[in-house]
Protein backbone atom coordinates (compact mmCIF):
# COMPACT_ATOMS: atom_id res chain seq x y z
CA UNK A 1 0.00 0.00 0.00
CA UNK A 2 1.16 3.71 -0.89
CA UNK A 3 1.20 6.27 1.34
CA UNK A 4 2.65 9.81 1.39
CA UNK A 5 3.58 11.22 4.99
CA UNK A 6 3.80 14.63 5.70
CA UNK A 7 4.17 16.10 9.74
CA UNK A 8 3.14 18.85 10.75
CA UNK A 9 3.93 20.51 14.13
CA UNK A 10 0.18 18.92 15.76
CA UNK A 11 -0.02 16.01 13.59
CA UNK A 12 0.57 13.71 10.44
CA UNK A 13 -1.04 14.37 6.94
CA UNK A 14 -1.30 10.68 5.82
CA UNK A 15 -2.25 10.69 1.79
CA UNK A 16 -3.32 6.95 0.52
CA UNK A 17 -2.04 7.20 -3.14
CA UNK A 18 -4.00 3.75 -3.85
CA UNK A 19 -6.92 4.49 -6.31
CA UNK A 20 -9.12 2.00 -4.21
CA UNK A 21 -8.89 0.30 -0.40
CA UNK A 22 -10.29 -3.44 -0.57
CA UNK A 23 -10.78 -5.13 2.94
CA UNK A 24 -7.25 -6.86 2.62
CA UNK A 25 -5.41 -3.60 2.21
CA UNK A 26 -7.70 -1.98 5.07
CA UNK A 27 -6.03 -3.97 8.08
CA UNK A 28 -2.39 -1.97 6.95
CA UNK A 29 -4.07 0.86 6.61
CA UNK A 30 -5.23 0.60 9.96
CA UNK A 31 -2.22 -0.69 11.64
CA UNK A 32 -0.16 2.70 10.22
CA UNK A 33 -3.04 5.15 11.24
CA UNK A 34 -2.89 3.02 14.76
CA UNK A 35 0.69 3.00 14.92
CA UNK A 36 0.63 7.05 15.18
CA UNK A 37 -1.23 6.59 18.51
CA UNK A 38 2.20 5.53 20.38
CA UNK A 39 3.67 8.81 19.22
CA UNK A 40 4.02 12.05 20.24
CA UNK A 41 2.12 13.61 17.60
CA UNK A 42 -0.97 11.63 17.91
CA UNK A 43 -3.21 13.53 15.65
CA UNK A 44 -3.52 12.27 11.71
CA UNK A 45 -5.07 13.80 8.47
CA UNK A 46 -6.13 11.36 6.12
CA UNK A 47 -5.92 12.63 2.91
CA UNK A 48 -8.13 10.16 0.44
CA UNK A 49 -8.26 12.23 -2.76
CA UNK A 50 -6.87 9.66 -5.05
CA UNK A 51 -9.34 7.10 -3.75
CA UNK A 52 -11.72 6.39 -6.08
CA UNK A 53 -13.41 3.30 -4.74
CA UNK A 54 -13.72 1.50 -1.31
CA UNK A 55 -16.08 -1.64 0.07
CA UNK A 56 -17.92 -1.47 3.46
CA UNK A 57 -15.59 -3.70 5.36
CA UNK A 58 -12.93 -1.14 4.52
CA UNK A 59 -15.37 2.25 4.99
CA UNK A 60 -16.55 0.84 8.42
CA UNK A 61 -12.87 -0.28 9.92
CA UNK A 62 -11.89 3.32 8.99
CA UNK A 63 -14.91 4.83 11.38
CA UNK A 64 -13.83 2.39 14.15
CA UNK A 65 -9.91 3.54 13.89
CA UNK A 66 -11.42 7.01 14.13
CA UNK A 67 -12.94 6.34 17.01
CA UNK A 68 -10.20 4.65 18.60
CA UNK A 69 -8.09 7.85 18.14
CA UNK A 70 -11.35 10.17 19.89
CA UNK A 71 -10.91 7.43 22.82
CA UNK A 72 -7.21 7.97 22.95
CA UNK A 73 -7.69 11.89 23.03
CA UNK A 74 -6.65 11.69 19.61
CA UNK A 75 -8.01 13.30 16.65
CA UNK A 76 -8.55 11.77 12.90
CA UNK A 77 -9.80 13.96 10.46
CA UNK A 78 -10.49 12.56 6.72
CA UNK A 79 -10.41 15.18 3.70
CA UNK A 80 -11.02 15.87 -0.11
CA UNK A 81 -13.08 12.23 -0.51
CA UNK A 82 -14.30 11.60 -4.45
CA UNK A 83 -18.16 12.50 -5.17
CA UNK A 84 -18.63 8.54 -5.65
CA UNK A 85 -16.74 7.53 -2.40
CA UNK A 86 -19.06 9.88 -0.74
CA UNK A 87 -22.09 8.95 -2.07
CA UNK A 88 -21.15 5.25 -1.09
CA UNK A 89 -20.42 6.23 2.43
CA UNK A 90 -23.65 8.16 3.03
CA UNK A 91 -25.50 5.51 1.14
CA UNK A 92 -23.95 3.03 4.10
CA UNK A 93 -24.90 5.55 6.10
CA UNK A 94 -21.18 5.40 7.56
CA UNK A 95 -20.79 8.95 6.48
CA UNK A 96 -22.34 10.96 9.18
CA UNK A 97 -20.21 8.26 11.77
CA UNK A 98 -16.96 10.37 10.31
CA UNK A 99 -14.76 13.39 10.63
CA UNK A 100 -15.27 14.76 7.37
CA UNK A 101 -14.15 17.95 5.67
CA UNK A 102 -13.80 18.92 2.24
CA UNK A 103 -10.42 20.48 2.28
CA UNK A 104 -7.11 19.29 3.64
CA UNK A 105 -6.85 23.08 5.34
CA UNK A 106 -10.33 22.54 6.84
CA UNK A 107 -8.83 18.97 8.02
CA UNK A 108 -6.19 21.24 9.77
CA UNK A 109 -8.18 23.33 11.22
CA UNK A 110 -10.46 20.68 13.56
CA UNK A 111 -7.33 19.47 14.52
CA UNK A 112 -6.31 22.22 15.88
CA UNK A 113 -9.56 23.35 17.43
CA UNK A 114 -9.67 19.66 18.90
CA UNK A 115 -6.82 20.53 20.35
CA UNK A 116 -6.98 23.57 21.91
CA UNK A 117 -10.52 22.15 23.51
CA UNK A 118 -8.76 18.99 24.70
CA UNK A 119 -6.09 21.36 26.16
CA UNK A 120 -8.46 23.77 28.04
CA UNK A 121 -10.55 20.74 29.38
CA UNK A 122 -7.42 18.78 30.77
CA UNK A 123 -6.27 22.19 32.32
CA UNK A 124 -9.81 23.21 32.79
CA UNK A 125 -10.71 20.94 35.20
CA UNK A 126 -9.73 21.48 39.06
CA UNK A 127 -9.89 17.96 41.40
Amino acid sequence: MEVKIDTKEKFHVITLLQPELSATMTEELSDRLLFFLQSDIKNIVLNLKELRSIDNISAENIVKVQQKFYETNASLVICELQPGVEEFLDNDQLLEMMNITPTESEAWDIIQMEEIERELLDGGVEP
